[in-house]
């Protein structure tokens, strides 16, 4: 049980660690890179996300 304990203990002190090292710019490139990725794996559900997020913004700061 103490072993688990500490290989539990050891798991998270290693991701706080490699999450304070994750720069923003890192962080922005992987998700734009993500989305990248998806969209060339699923261009229909992307072009449909697209629109949707696209009418719902159109909807919401119309200026008439």
């Amino acid at each position: 049980m103490a072993d688990s304990q500490t290989a539990t203990r050891k798991s998270v002190q290693r991701l706080e660690r490699d999450l304070r090292e994750i720069e923003p710019a890192e962080l922005g490139r992987d998700m734009v890179q993500y989305a990248r990725d998806y969209a060339r794996d699923n261009p229909e559900a992307a072009a449909l996300w697209c629109f949707g997020i696209g009418f719902v913004l159109g909807w919401k700061l119309k200026i008439w």
